[in-house]
Parts: C-alpha cells; structure tokens; sequence
C-alpha cells in the first residue's frame, strides 16, 4: 500500500520514539524529510541526523533524539497542513506557537524555514508542523 503522507509517518516516528525514550529513529530518506530535519537541529529539539546511503535501493534518515532531565525536548509534534487540506499563509497569517517558546515549520518559495525566519524574509507559505 502507497504511503499517502510521508511528513505526517516522520513526525509519527519521532513522536512515538520520543515518548519510548529511543535515542534514535530510522525512517525512508527523501529531501524534504532531510530539511525538515535540519530545521528541527537547526532549533535545538533533536541532537542530529544522517542519511544512510549504504543500501541503494532504500536510503534511511537516522535521527537522534535530544533529552533533557529525561525529558524528550519535542514535547508536541503536531501536523498542521495534511494532502486532504492544505494550510497556506500569508505574512502576517504564519502561527506563533507557544507564545514564542516552540516553532512551526513553513515551506516557502524560498525552502523549508521556521515561520519566524519566513516573517523575517517577507514569505508566506504552508504550515507543515508546529513544534514544542
């Protein structure tokens, strides 16, 4: 069976490996889950991620779990705009998440950013995810 919504299986993934306390989830590689990932390093809520190459036919994202006090640091990984219904916002439509403390992660013209670095650059976009 196809596989309709691979961003909402990653954040899936990471939630569920979060509250098991895994210090690394694996999951099907693409380049949007890489840059997803990287805005996740990028804002401090997970320590790293790699693609693993190694098997050509199916590359594999690894990424490592950040913890703090035992505590994961995602507390809440949420999908917002889902292939059923899409979310886009203009610049001064884009989430605040937590009152500032956590992320919702856009894709702009200009590449996957935080909505605050899209606000910064004049952009608006789809809301994929907020994190906190």
């Amino acid at each position: 069976m196809a596989m309709t919504d691979p961003i909402a299986d990653m954040l899936t993934r990471i939630r569920n490996a979060s509250m098991a306390m895994h210090s690394r989830v694996s999951m099907p590689d693409s380049r949007v889950k890489r840059e997803l990932a990287r805005v996740l390093k990028d804002e401090g809520y997970i320590t790293d991620y790699a693609s693993d190459t190694t098997e050509a036919a199916h590359p594999t994202l690894n990424i490592d779990l950040k913890y703090y006090r035992g505590r994961p640091v995602i507390e809440t990984l949420d999908r917002i705009s889902k292939p059923g219904r899409r979310v886009f916002r203009g610049i001064d439509e884009l989430p605040v998440v937590s009152g500032g403390l956590g992320v919702a992660i856009v894709t702009t013209s200009k590449g996957i950013m935080t909505a605050k670095r899209a606000k910064k650059m004049r952009l608006g976009g789809e809301v994929i995810c907020t994190v906190s």
